[in-house]
């Protein structure tokens, strides 16, 4: 897997540890790598290698179908319905990760990829409500910026930060199966409803809602900016709960989903992934045993203790005073989400989500016009 961090690969040993301790003969090899190298070369080295990994992470969506078509995910089906995976999770937390009524996953983290945070006090201060719709995000926009505060502070160097929160947004508009069809190669960007979507971009730019460094810092320095109160509001996944309180223990903040767009297709839609771990279809029958055990273990109560404390909210996790109340209406966001958007860069082909996710950046950084950046997008992917 990428490194989750020391807190939890502590918590990972320790689980390797007990399993070891209940297995006489059996050793656990944890490997951790960086996340930007597993997540591109790193797997897919591992699993075409001589000691391929016999459990690894994955994300549910394209990368996992593309495992499954590789022939490395086992169906752990028969291992959920009498097996060691029996009564771990509740039939209903396999659904995404189930295809053609084969569970490929077992989920282990499902998180809101991207919601508007805001800071209580720099809002009240300003006389503004945290925004619910377009035109009061754009309202914010003008007041807070005439104030000289950063409106929405966004890191998007990498292109994943911001292009995450306006993925969802063009979402909203073009609807989720357009979007899908399009980020999935089965149709094309040229409908009249993604120029619609590319023009509310570019009225961020116009607005001033971001910082004019959007797309020269990454996503740590984007955080810092709403950390050290120089910005009202910061797009962001439900991480930044846990990251704030290390970083920003005084920071009084909370959360909106995206604001309401004008006359949107869905919404009520929610932008989040659900990970979790595969076992290897090319593993012994031995092994995919063993692994379904390991993974059993991973979500026992006493486990899922662990990696909360750890700052990890596993789908295991029930509420408890040990879970920051933000951290749960986030998860309920998007467990009653009717309709929940898959991110670019894990639910769809990565030169796809690139060319995409750039587009945006032109566009938010205010180098292009919508329709100048959805020609140049179709040009390149047409290639």
């Amino acid at each position: 897997m990428g490194s989750p961090g020391e807190a939890q690969i502590r918590v990972w040993e320790s689980v390797a540890e007990q399993f070891e301790a209940e297995n006489d003969g059996w050793k656990v090899d944890l490997n951790f790598q960086d996340d930007d190298m597993y997540q591109t070369i790193g797997l897919p080295n591992l699993l075409n290698g001589r000691n391929a990994p016999d459990v690894y992470f994955e994300w549910v969506g394209n990368r996992l179908l593309q495992r499954d078509a590789d022939g490395f995910v086992a169906d752990l089906t028969p291992f959920i319905e009498d097996g060691p995976l029996t009564g771990v999770l509740d039939e209903g937390q396999y659904g995404a990760a189930t295809v053609d009524g084969r569970v490929l996953m077992v989920p282990h983290i499902a998180d809101v990829t991207n919601v508007l945070w805001y800071n209580t006090e720099i809002l009240d201060a300003a006389g503004i409500q945290a925004p619910t719709t377009w035109d009061e995000l754009l309202d914010a926009c003008d007041a807070l910026s005439a104030d000289g505060v950063i409106p929405i502070a966004s890191g998007n160097k990498d292109l994943w930060a911001a292009g995450n929160w306006l993925a969802h947004l063009v979402s909203r508009v073009v609807g989720h199966e357009e979007y899908d069809k399009a980020l999935s190669g089965q149709a094309d960007f040229s409908a009249p409803q993604w120029q619609d979507a590319f023009g509310y971009v570019e009225q961020l730019a116009e607005h001033k809602c971001v910082n004019e460094s959007v797309n020269a810092i990454d996503d740590n320095e984007g955080a810092q900016l709403f950390f050290q109160g120089k910005a009202a509001m910061h797009a962001i996944g439900s991480w930044l709960v846990s990251w704030a309180i290390d970083e920003a223990p005084d920071l009084d903040f909370d959360f909106v989903n995206l604001p309401a767009m004008p006359a949107e297709a869905d919404p009520d839609s929610v932008i989040g992934v659900v990970t979790g771990y595969v076992v290897n279809a090319e593993s012994d029958d031995a092994k995919q045993e063993k692994a379904a055990e390991f993974l059993a273990l991973l979500g026992s109560a006493e486990n899922t203790q662990a990696f909360i404390e750890a700052e990890a909210v596993p789908v295991t996790a029930t509420a408890s005073d040990t879970i920051d109340e933000r951290t749960i209406r986030l998860n309920s966001l998007l467990s009653e989400s009717e309709v929940v958007i898959s991110p670019p860069d894990t639910g769809y082909d990565l030169d796809v989500a690139d060319a995409f996710y750039r587009s945006l950046a032109e566009v938010l950084g205010g180098r292009t016009t919508a329709q100048d950046a959805l020609t140049q997008l179709q040009e390149q992917l047409a290639k």
